[in-house]
């Protein structure tokens, strides 16, 4: 079965309706047609990306429905999925990945995961998965 990773980018330009790319993330959105994962790290990111935004109040809110799964399933990251998020990390130190970035590419990896859901540039430089849009 196919899925798609969403990142923090593509997560909070939905629900902040300022962000630059909240118009195309929105349209996506209704397009896809297949289920979205992502990991306990980015609904993290998500949230205080909201919270120091938007406003505690409505990371709250949001924040209950996407630890509910309404936007996404959610897989949570083990500490060998931690391990190997920092041999990326490691890997790859020429570049500024964040450990939630690694974090997604070793899920990614380990799920078979071809898809991301991103404007970060990040994922486009690791260069091993389908970036949308």
């Amino acid at each position: 079965m196919e899925i798609i990773f969403v990142d923090t980018s593509a997560m909070y330009a939905y629900f902040d309706k300022s962000d630059n790319e909240h118009a195309i993330t929105i349209s996506q959105i209704q397009e896809i047609q297949i289920p979205l994962v992502t990991t306990n790290y980015v609904i993290d990111e998500t949230i205080t990306l909201l919270a120091r935004n938007l406003g505690t109040h409505l990371a709250y809110k949001i924040g209950t429905d996407l630890l509910n799964e309404y936007f996404a399933k959610i897989i949570r990251v083990s500490l060998d999925d931690e391990k190997n998020a920092l041999e990326i990390l490691h890997k790859y130190s020429d570049k500024k990945f964040s450990f939630t970035d690694c974090i997604s590419f070793a899920i990614m990896e380990k799920m078979k995961i071809k898809s991301a859901f991103s404007f970060d540039e990040h994922f486009k430089q690791y260069g091993k998965f389908i970036i949308i849009p």
